[in-house]
């Protein structure tokens, strides 16, 4: 179907499509953090433990060994730091390199990845190679996810500003997913580590859907529209301006046009947007969602993943409080708060309220750091009750995605049509840049508390 202003998203076909690709983007991130238990349990030195069946087996905080201990710091630096790199690279190398490529081949890449980390829950292996291992499979998995992120945006950023909020809306619901799937294991007691590779194995799962999706997106007739909406209005507006000036030289003696009219400027799209004076129109837009950023996974998971509850570790509780109150109402209430951005836009992409909120949520690294977090050695507990947790959680993730949300949307609508998919790789990468930064002040948290 076809009006005026062009055809429609017939079924919301590639709403769904965009909702899908951002499932998929971060779903395998969200199955490797919320399976950190498994991870922990493995890393236990060999005459500590002679058996990983128990999840609470670990045993208390000081008697985890170094890398337990700080495993979460470590899977957040090894993620956010190439995130961040191969977003910058992606800013600069998306004109170059075919966007089918940049997507597709990133969803098989790491298709691969989380079907090796599947079939490794099968080989034994000491803590530290298998730490190293680990490591290095969330350095590929960020790697490729960077690109997938960064040319996702960059995609949504030719059509209309609503279609950056299924991306942020199936990024958020990947992280529920994820949660649930931990806590279904759980519950069903499968805590043996053969039971991960089935977990595992379904992010492999999700990501052939994405591809899938990704591969009819091209024969949406409302996504081939916007994709070359720019070069065809280009092409007939030249013709056009062609066949005037050839007139006027036919009228005019010596050749020299003499036209009093306001000519519009054109733009030509072998010319390649500038990165810089893109930036310059929305720079706060990409400091506001790189400052939220920072703020998130400064603490999350870090910080918020070693809170106790005050239950003690004797209550059935303790086996789902990290998995409930953290992962889970984390990416509930964060895609709540993405999910809202569909519903209403405030404050407006002009608005001076929008980077005083963002700026605000700062509160929040104190609020989580003088929560019951265990081990602690320098800083009192103030807020001990699980409730003030639960609470500062809800709103801590609930901001999160709207005020991220807000940001990646009005980012490239601040700049010219030709400039939004240049415009969206930009607003990723300072993205990223946030996620970096949050990865390398979270140690700075650790030490403080």
């Amino acid at each position: 179907m076809t009006t005026r202003d062009g055809p429609q998203d017939r079924y919301k076909a590639v709403w769904l499509i965009f909702f899908i690709l951002g499932l998929g983007t971060l779903l395998p991130w969200n199955f490797f953090m919320t399976a950190r238990q498994y991870f922990i349990d493995r890393l236990a030195d060999p005459q500590n433990t002679s058996c990983l069946s128990n999840q609470t087996s670990v045993g208390t905080a000081s008697e985890l060994s170094y890398l337990q201990s700080m495993f979460d710091n470590f899977m957040t630096l090894c993620s956010m730091v190439p995130l961040l790199i191969f977003t910058c690279l992606n800013s600069f190398i998306h004109q170059r390199i075919p966007q089918q490529i940049r997507i597709s081949g990133s969803l098989v890449a790491i298709g691969l990845v989380f079907l090796i980390t599947a079939i490794m829950v099968k080989v034994t292996m000491e803590p530290l190679p298998f730490f190293v291992f680990t490591m290095v499979s969330i350095v590929f998995i960020n790697s490729f996810g960077a690109m997938l992120q960064g040319s996702l945006f960059g995609l949504a950023g030719l059509l209309p500003a609503s279609y950056t909020a299924p991306i942020m809306s199936g990024q958020g619901l990947a992280g529920i997913f994820a949660a649930l799937a931990m806590i279904i294991s759980i519950s069903i007691g499968a805590q043996q580590p053969e039971s991960y590779i089935g977990y595992f194995t379904t992010a492999c799962v999700a990501i052939l859907l994405a591809v899938v999706s990704y591969v009819l997106l091209p024969r949406m007739d409302f996504f081939r529209y916007y994709s070359m909406k720019d070069k065809t209005e280009y092409r007939v507006y030249n013709a056009e301006l062609e066949t005037k000036r050839d007139l006027i030289k036919k009228d005019e003696p010596n050749g020299m046009e003499q036209n009093n009219s306001k000519i519009i400027p054109v733009h030509n799209p072998d010319e390649k947007p500038s990165v810089i004076s893109i930036f310059k129109k929305l720079w706060v837009m990409a400091m506001s969602v790189c400052l939220v950023f920072t703020v998130t996974i400064g603490v999350f998971p870090s910080i918020t993943a070693k809170v106790s509850t005050t239950l003690g570790k004797e209550s059935k509780w303790d086996l789902y409080f990290i998995s409930v109150s953290c992962f889970l109402i984390f990416n509930v209430f964060d895609w709540t708060g993405r999910s809202l951005t569909a519903l209403f836009t405030w404050p407006g992409k002009d608005s001076c309220l929008l980077p005083v909120m963002v700026v605000l949520r700062v509160i929040f690294i104190p609020l989580f750091m003088l929560c019951n977090v265990q081990p602690r050695n320098h800083l009192p507990v103030i807020f001990s009750h699980d409730a003030w947790y639960i609470i500062f959680m809800i709103f801590f993730s609930i901001s999160n995605g709207y005020l991220a949300s807000l940001c990646m949307c009005f980012g490239p609508k601040k700049v010219l049509a030709h400039e939004a998919e240049t415009a969206g790789a930009v607003m990723a990468f300072f993205l990223t840049l946030g996620l970096a930064l949050g990865a390398a002040i979270s140690f700075l948290f650790q030490i403080l508390i």
